[in-house]
């Protein structure tokens, strides 16, 4: 049994695509970001930090997305998704495995300013504005580093790409795409792939965005 616990539009997407590129159907549990599924104590059992994604499988409940994505290809190499170690690409593989993180978390603070607070005035534009700019400096290695490759790493597709997957569809929700014309391209790619498709179709639409693009507010 593979069950995924998902908010659609949330780091759990990664976790989905993977194992949809490795032809694993998992069972889905869907919840909604302020609506209280989160904090149940049936969920707290699952993941006591009351966060997605929490996958069961192989007996056991993993969490941290990328905790799962490196275990998933450590314990399925046949799908060739990860670097294992004595690969000339792992250190790579692992870096960039890891800056999707410094990517998703400026993601997530950006939504909690522009998204999740009840009350516009609660806003900072201040830290809103910085942490847009900070939003656009760390996507820039990418920009630049996909301008000449289809993938982050030489040799192809990986998982550090279904890592980034999540985090471009989302950073262009805050930053202007037309800046970063080669990370649009990049991300049309993924979300060509098959297995991009069967996710997104089986999760749902994110629930996290109630519109196309946020604005820094005047202030």
């Amino acid at each position: 049994m593979i069950r995924l616990h998902a908010v659609p539009g949330s780091r759990s997407f990664r976790v989905h695509w993977l194992l949809a590129e490795m032809g694993l159907e998992p069972e889905i549990e869907n919840y909604r970001i302020g609506d209280g599924s989160l904090g149940t104590e049936a969920f707290r059992d699952v993941n006591p930090a009351g966060r997605v994604p929490a996958l069961e499988i192989d007996g056991m409940t993993l969490i941290e997305s990328g905790a799962i994505i490196e275990y998933l290809c450590e314990t399925r190499p046949e799908h060739g998704l990860g670097r294992l170690p004595g690969d000339a690409e792992r250190p790579e593989f692992l870096v960039w495995l890891h800056y999707a993180e410094t990517v998703a978390t400026l993601i997530q603070n950006l939504n909690l300013q522009q998204v999740f607070l009840p009350d516009p005035a609660m806003r900072s534009p201040t830290v809103i504005g910085m942490e847009t700019r900070r939003l656009a400096t760390v996507l820039k290695p990418l920009e630049k580093r996909v301008s000449g490759q289809d993938y982050l790493l030489a040799s192809g597709f990986s998982a550090v790409d279904i890592m980034f997957g999540f985090g471009v569809d989302a950073a262009f929700h805050y930053v202007h795409g037309a800046k970063f014309p080669a990370l649009g391209a990049y991300h049309a790619r993924l979300a060509a792939r098959p297995a991009y498709q069967t996710a997104l179709a089986v999760q749902g639409p994110d629930t996290i965005y109630g519109q196309p693009f946020y604005e820094v507010p005047d202030g």
